[in-house]
This record gives structure tokens, sequence and C-alpha cells, in this order.
């Protein structure tokens, strides 16, 4: 009887690498800046938790998305009290003014 000895490739198999992929981005961030004027169902800010606040003439989306519920112009604000930015959509458009940020 006769064994045929067999030989086998040498190499391992070569591993799967867990590189080489990155998530699409979200495009968050400001779309209309102060003082700009909007039509309602705009989308104002885009946000991942409420960094800015609604105020009048705008809404907010489960996703924390601010846009505006009527016409008119955008203004950002720092409520004092409640220690946190505003947006709200305002009829008239409003001399743009510098806002100090509070402090921590």
């Amino acid at each position: 009887m006769f064994t045929v000895s067999r030989r086998w490739a040498s190499k391992k198999a070569g591993g799967s690498t867990k590189n080489g992929r990155d998530s699409e981005s979200k495009r968050l961030g400001l779309k209309k800046s102060g003082g700009q004027s909007v039509v309602a169902g705009n989308i104002i800010i885009r946000q991942r938790g409420t960094k800015y606040h609604p105020g009048t003439g705008v809404g907010i989306g489960k996703d924390h998305t601010i846009f505006a519920v009527r016409d008119g112009f955008v203004r950002f604000w720092y409520n004092v009290p409640k220690k946190r930015q505003e947006v709200s959509v305002k009829n008239t458009r409003e001399p743009l003014r510098r806002v100090a940020k509070a402090s921590a």
C-alpha cells in the first residue's frame, strides 16, 4: 500500500481588519444666522441635545432641530434668569448687538 503525503498551504489565511471606515457626517450646526430672514418651516439649527432652546416663533423637533413656525427674522439671545441660549423669530429685524458669553 502506498501513502501519498500532501502539503497544504503554509500561509495562514489573512485576518480581517477593523479599520477603514468612518461614519457619514450629520451636517449639524447653524443653518440661519442672527438677523437673517426665514419663512415658516425653515430649519434654523440642527443640533444634538438642546444647546440652543426655542423661544417665540420657533418649534423644536424630536431630534432637537429648531425650526421657524412663522415668517420673520432670526434672533439669538442669552436668557440670563434661565441661563441658556434661546432662538426666536421676530417680525422686525433688530440691530445686531454683541452678546457677551456668560461666565461659568
